[in-house]
């Protein structure tokens, strides 16, 4: 039936497809966009099958720990935007924001009541593993859980790896056979859809559709959120990750694989909060670079060897972005898809665990709370420069980040409290927070993906060791600390 891979659908309860049904219900929670979307290619495909409407509910929840204006407001960018772009084609989007923590509860459940088959996003990670499996077994209609997380299935492998390099073999084996497997870039052309759906008036009632002042991000005051993260200049959006990802082919890709470790250049795509909220498919990225460099299927490397560079048959800053935000980022899925743990502790590699416990004890020349790190005011102007940023932004430069995450652990009281602090910050702060790819970022910092590395040093034991002053020898850090508050005499150390 489906023009959807078969590996990246997954039937989440027993029910059995109602035919009398009044619509399709995509309920979009991860891949919040409208094209280059699996999910709402399997929900059209079943219109077709059904000779049934499509209803999109797009949802927003409060209650959540680290709901936020900042998330809100990039959030709602991209809810508004869909919203008419789904209107164009003929679909009824339902539109909905939480006013109040778990406001929402049964909006679903009174949805699928009239359908004849939910289908929803695969998301590994947060909250959403267990709403949607809530969801599945309160529903009487099928909930199709559509995998969209990147150019590889998450089914696709048996286990997590435990190194970038022995996944990235296993891309190199596996590819070339998904990438021809792409999601629509125009999902409704060629479709012939009924007539857009009617929602019954006592569940429009019930829970209110967002007004065009909330979508507008002008009603965030009236909501329980944290209002201390307020919005960056970042805009939510599909259209607006889309011209990112245009201005980051056609101005920086050239010098990527030389500048993106270099702050004062910063020649980093910045695409992450989009991939995040789905704003922007991994596939439609891949399209964008392929085109830019010329490439066919044929360039591909006969040898999955692993190499960071070669096998695409790319240009080689094309080849170093691509191990970014295909090897490093999928990673990351791949890893909280088979474990579901990623966000614990204990999910560290054996050994990292190890040689953290024998040196939790060790004396620390600096040991700070969250509420120190939270405000930037550590004794370390680099540090306090990049959190600085990440209050700001929602983001840290990329080689700063690693820096900013073993920081932390060095500064803290025991490793174990490191860890929570960095999730916390990560979570709260950054627009690519409560990600499988940024929690795969701080478990590096703790040894995941990393091997042992000498000498043992205290604190850290085998971790990798890294510096301000040797950050600030490798690459040049006066024009990033200067934008992001440090003070000139705090420069004179490095």
């Amino acid at each position: 039936m489906s023009g959807v891979p078969p590996i990246r659908i997954r039937r989440a309860n027993g029910a059995d497809v109602r035919p009398d049904g009044r619509y399709v219900v995509y309920w979009m929670i991860a891949q919040r966009r409208t094209s280059w979307n699996f999910a709402l290619d399997h929900a059209l495909d079943w219109c077709e099958r059904l000779g049934k409407p499509l209803l999109v509910l797009e949802a927003l929840r409060c209650g959540h720990p680290y709901a936020s204006e900042r998330v809100h407001a990039f959030v709602l960018a991209g809810m508004k935007e869909n919203r008419d772009r789904l209107r164009e084609h003929g679909v009824r989007a339902y539109t909905y924001v939480e006013r109040a923590g778990d406001e929402g509860r049964g909006l679903l459940e009174a949805l699928a009541a009239d359908a004849c088959v939910v289908v929803t996003d695969e998301w590994p990670h947060f909250f959403l593993p267990r709403m949607v499996d809530t969801a599945a077994q309160r529903l009487r209609v099928p909930l199709d859980v559509v995998d969209g997380c990147g150019l590889l299935p998450l089914r696709a492998t048996e286990k997590a790896d435990p190194t970038a390099y022995v996944f990235r073999r296993r891309l190199q084996k596996l590819l070339p056979d998904q990438l021809p497997l792409a999601p629509r870039a125009r999902p409704f052309q060629g479709r012939r859809l009924a007539k857009p759906a009617s929602i019954s008036r006592n569940i429009l009632e019930r829970w209110p559709e967002a007004t065009p002042r909330l979508l507008d991000a002008d009603g965030l005051a009236s909501l329980p959120l944290d209002h201390e993260v307020k919005p960056t200049e970042d805009q939510g959006g599909a259209a607006a990750g889309t011209r990112r990802l245009a201005h980051f082919v056609k101005h920086a890709l050239a010098a990527y694989a030389d500048d993106r470790n270099k702050p004062e250049v910063d020649a980093t795509s910045h695409l992450s909060p989009w991939l995040h909220f789905g704003h922007v498919s991994t596939h439609q990225v891949f399209r964008v670079l392929s085109k830019a460099e010329g490439w066919s299927p044929d360039d591909l490397g006969a040898k999955a060897d692993g190499r960071r560079a070669g096998w695409w048959g790319m240009g080689e800053s094309a080849e170093a972005f691509l191990d970014q935000v295909v090897t490093w980022r999928e990673l990351g899925f791949q890893f909280g898809w088979h474990r579901g743990d990623a966000h614990r502790y204990e999910s560290l590699p054996p050994w990292a665990l190890q040689s953290l416990a024998a040196h939790a004890s060790d004396s620390r020349e600096h040991v700070y709370d969250r509420d120190t790190f939270e405000a930037a005011a550590t004794h370390d102007p680099l540090w306090n420069a990049a959190q600085r940023q990440l209050r700001r932004e929602g983001k840290i430069h990329g080689y700063l980040r690693m820096l900013w995450g073993k920081k932390v652990l060095e500064w803290s009281e025991r490793p174990e409290i490191a860890w929570e602090h960095l999730l916390h910050l990560n979570d709260r702060w950054a627009l690519d927070g409560r990600d499988p790819n940024s929690t795969s970022g701080i478990g590096w910092c703790f040894g995941r993906y990393d091997r042992p590395w000498a000498p043992e040093r205290p604190v850290f034991g085998r971790i990798r060791f890294m510096s301000s002053k040797n950050t600030a020898r490798k690459v040049r850090v006066r024009a990033y600390m200067e934008r992001y508050g440090a003070e000139p005499e705090t420069l004179l150390p490095f």
